[in-house]
């Protein structure tokens, strides 16, 4: 099934100036574990974690847009993936098993979430106890024209930080290697 948009993101997502193989490497994923796709949009990182996690591992692809799941669904069946989940979320809720992710990663999501702290909360019941959350998103500064900045399609670094510590995490990793977006790291605060 054909989806110009979910395709278009793929695009995005694999093109080497985003370093996606760096970004898979920093989230150091084993075997065995759970991961969950926030935004999956055409499941890019979805089919990596998948690979990455192997067959006794399991992805969850989260998104609101039922097309964008259903192009990951036929993605997985062609690359013979069994271990990628969809999921359609609500907007203010990943609706994601309790206690079952080792690590929850979002890419350019966070600045469509309406109240980013309060849904940050609510990822903490689908975390486990060591489990980590990975948010890439761009940033506001940078010297030359960009769309994302023009249509506030970006998080400062600084605010998400400061909201994922007041929804009780805290600060494990702050890479600084892609050229248009943070990259940080959280875990449960104790």
């Amino acid at each position: 099934m054909k989806n110009l948009k979910a395709e278009m993101f793929n695009r995005k997502a694999s093109d080497p100036k985003n370093k996606p193989d760096k970004i898979l490497e920093a989230l150091t994923l084993q075997q065995g574990q759970i991961v969950a796709d926030i935004g999956a949009g055409g499941g890019y990182f979805s089919l990596r974690f998948a690979e990455a996690v192997g067959k006794n591992g399991r992805v969850f692809a989260v998104d609101t847009n039922p097309n964008f799941l259903e192009f990951i669904k036929n993605s997985a069946k062609e690359k013979k993936l069994n271990n990628i989940e969809v999921i359609l979320a609500m907007e203010d809720n990943p609706t994601l098993p309790e206690q079952s992710m080792d690590l929850i990663f979002m890419r350019n999501v966070s600045h469509h979430l309406p109240n980013r702290a309060e849904y940050f909360q609510k990822l903490k019941d689908a975390l486990k106890p060591e489990g980590r959350i990975a948010i890439i998103e761009y940033r506001a500064d940078g010297g030359r024209f960009s769309f994302h900045r023009k249509f506030g399609h970006y998080v400062s670094k600084e605010i998400i930080i400061k909201e994922m510590k007041e929804a009780g995490y805290r600060l494990e990793k702050d890479l600084d290697f892609l050229p248009e977006q943070s990259f940080v790291i959280f875990s449960l605060a104790e």
